[in-house]
Order: C-alpha cells, then structure tokens, then sequence
C-alpha cells in the first residue's frame, strides 16, 4: 500500500466512541443491555446514523433493519467493500462484543477522510440487526436472511419472550426499510470482533486472523428408563435414565478430547423427569454442543456419537434416541481476504497467529454469498458475553488499523 505504515486511525477518537455508544442501554454491573429492536437498540442506531452522516456516508436500511452507510468510491461501477458487525447486545452484554466491529469501521472512515483517501471501489459500513439472538432466536438472524439462510416472512415471525414477533417490533421502533433485503452486491466484507476467548492474551499476540469459523451440530437426545422410588428399588433392578445422562456426558468430552485441536463438545440444557428428589429419573432430555472447523472431523465425531451413545445406554437397561435440530457447516474464509488482514498485520508491525472463530458471527453467513474475513482482537480473560468484558485502548487500535489497512488494499488507493 503506497500509504504504508503511516497510516494509523485516531484510538482515542474511536475509544470516545465506544464509550459514548455505551451510554446507551447501561447495564447494571457496567456493561450494556442494548437487546435488538428495544428502544435502546433504537437509539442506538440513531447515534450511529448521525455519526454515519457526519462523515460524509449516506445511509441505506432495508426491510430486516440492516444499516448501510455509503462512502462513495471512484468507479460507480465498482461493487463495495464491506465492514461492520452488529450494535445489539446480550441481556447481560459488554461494551465491546459486536461494537467494536461497527466503531471501528467507523473510525476507518473517518480517518480516510482526515488524509483524503480516495478508492476505486466505494466503501459500507454495516450493523446487521439481531446478531446475539437473545431476544429473538437464532443468532445471526438478519445476516442469516440477507445470505438466504431464512425467508423473511419465517424471521418477522420470530417471538420474543413476551409473545412479540421480530417484525412487529422493528416496525414499531421505525427502523423498517425499504430496501430489499439481500438485494445488495459485495466485492468483499470484512469484520473486526473481539475474540471471546483467551488464545490472543495468553499467546500475547495483538491480531487474530481468522481463517475459519466452526461448523456446530445441535443433537437433542432422549434417554427413557423407568420411573421408581430411589429408597426402595434394588440397584440391580433400576433403569436409570439420569445414569444414561451421566454416561453420555463423559462419551462427549472423551470424543472432543479424542480429536484435538480445535474440536469441543458439551452437553447445555438439561430436563429431568420428573425431577423429584426421590424419584429415579425416568426420563432426561439434552441437548449436545459439537463444534470444529473441519467438516470431516465434525461429521465423525457426531457419527462416533451416534453409534458409541445407544450402545452405552443400552448396557444399562435404558433407551436412547437423538435427532439433530440445529447445524451449520464450517466456514472457511476466502483465502484472497485473509491473505489482506495477515499483509496488515504484518506491514503495520503488529504480531499475530491464525485463529480459528469459537463463536459464530455475520461474516460466518456472508461468507456463503461473498469473501470474507474476520480480525479479531484480544479481550482481558477471553470474557465475553458478561458485562465484565474487557479490552484495552492498544487492542482496540491495533484491530482497527489492521481493518483499515485491510480494506484500503480491497477496495484499492486512487492516488
């Protein structure tokens, strides 16, 4: 890049921003609860649409509520460059998670402009609408839309704890576009996130490049024993189906553990009938959690579960059954975007590792309809999701620059 090394954001402007933004929907321990389509959500998006505007960038929004805001390009024939994340926050969110990725395209802007950097192809900063999925189930629900993952009628009917649909809400909060979701054409998109793990801090490395997303596969099981009473049912007599549960639980570590690195697996939400404290269970219900980035490695482990947890089940008088709810195939990330974030990282001087992204995110669905690629940047603790969530003004800069630099050399100098 002809710019080269000189070319640095303002960290303390865009620390300014993540601060001010944070203002709005304060959570109760320091963080935000910002959750989508609320009145904080709405307010939000207004400061950030004025921010946009100030800049010089226009600003599009269509029917799901994603926000695009425009700076122009040199050739109006040239499909744009994307950066950006998601606004929205968990009940209990930090100040970070999502924003950073939006603030910092932000900041990316603004410093093009402070030095009068002009490019081929125009720039667009976007907020995908219900990325955390908290308040309306799943994650990643707009982005999930506009790469075809779901119809739009199927999202807008989406409920919220209360009974109240998604598209209700984003009608109701006046920030329902026009414009067709989806509609729009990318030459590339790239994300800024924090990393909500712990691998950067303890490595001590300043950048993430993300090379690949997880593929996850949700199966909910069943276990079926036989209800008795825990005082006077002889142990070789019991059908224990909380035995079962506990069997299994030990077969998905052991297969997770079995294929290392970068595979997990665990068991989450749980329901034990009846549930009484005297009463052998007679029935559990479970959900496993199996993610890895390599597709053959994710279908094994779930064929090796399949086949091992019958059999476990069945040797102590119990049944087993399962199906899979929810899947999704592992991204991986355009090698062309990735080669641009690992150039950055390196022109700029900042060390870095290639990562592998634990949690899912926009550009894991975006990825199917145009390249892409994600930065990440170290957080205090790998905690995310909590109102704790910490970084450092330093890492917030550093995954910026390397954004900036990275899209700068996509969307190419006009000199």
């Amino acid at each position: 890049m002809q710019h080269g090394k000189n070319l640095r954001i303002n960290p303390t402007r865009l620390w300014d921003s993540l601060m001010e933004m944070a203002k709005i929907g304060p959570g109760v321990a320091g963080g935000n609860n910002r959750q989508t389509l609320t009145d904080e959500d709405a307010e939000g998006r207004a400061l950030f649409q004025s921010w946009c505007e100030a800049a010089g960038c226009t600003m599009g929004l269509d029917t799901m509520g994603n926000m695009f805001a425009t700076r122009p390009g040199e050739d109006p024939d040239a499909l744009p460059v994307y950066m950006g994340s998601h606004l929205d926050t968990q009940p209990t969110g930090g100040k970070y998670d999502g924003v950073l990725g939006v603030l910092g395209g932000l900041e990316a802007i603004r410093t093009m402009n402070d030095l009068n950097v002009k490019t081929k192809h125009p720039i667009v900063l976007v907020n995908w609408t219900n990325e955390e999925g908290t308040r309306f189930a799943p994650a990643m629900l707009s982005s999930g839309v506009f790469a075809g993952k779901h119809t739009q009628d199927w999202a807008y009917d989406r409920e919220d704890a209360e009974g109240k649909t998604f598209g209700a809400e984003l009608k109701r909060i006046g920030w329902q576009g026009d414009e067709e979701v989806g509609a729009r054409k990318m030459h590339a998109m790239f994300e800024l996130h924090i990393e909500q793990g712990p691998i950067l801090e303890a490595e001590q490395k300043d950048i993430g490049v993300v090379t690949h997303g997880q593929g996850l596969r949700w199966i909910e099981c069943t276990v079926t024993g036989k209800e008795s009473h825990t005082g006077s049912t002889p142990m070789k007599m019991r059908k224990n189906a909380g035995r079962g549960l506990a069997l299994v639980t030990e077969l998905v570590h052991e297969i997770a553990m079995n294929n290392q690195p970068n595979a997990v697996g665990a068991i989450g939400h749980i329901d034990v009938y009846p549930n009484s404290r005297n009463i052998i269970p007679g029935k559990v219900v479970f959900t496993v959690d199996m993610r890895t980035h390599l597709l053959h490695k994710l279908n094994d482990m779930v064929a090796e579960f399949m086949r091992r947890a019958p059999e476990l089940c069945a040797d102590i008088d119990v049944e087993f059954s399962c199906e899979i709810v929810g899947q999704f195939d592992p991204p991986a990330f355009d090698e062309t975007c990735v080669g641009s974030v690992r150039n950055a990282a390196e022109a700029l001087g900042y060390s870095h590792i290639d990562i592998i992204s634990g949690a899912g995110h926009d550009a894991c669905w975006i990825n199917d309809v145009a390249p892409t690629a994600m930065i990440m940047c170290p957080c205090v603790d790998g905690l995310s999701h909590n109102e704790a969530e910490d970084i450092s003004k330093e890492w917030a800069q550093a995954g910026t620059d390397v954004l900036l630099h990275a899209v700068l050399e996509t969307a190419q100098i006009v000199e």
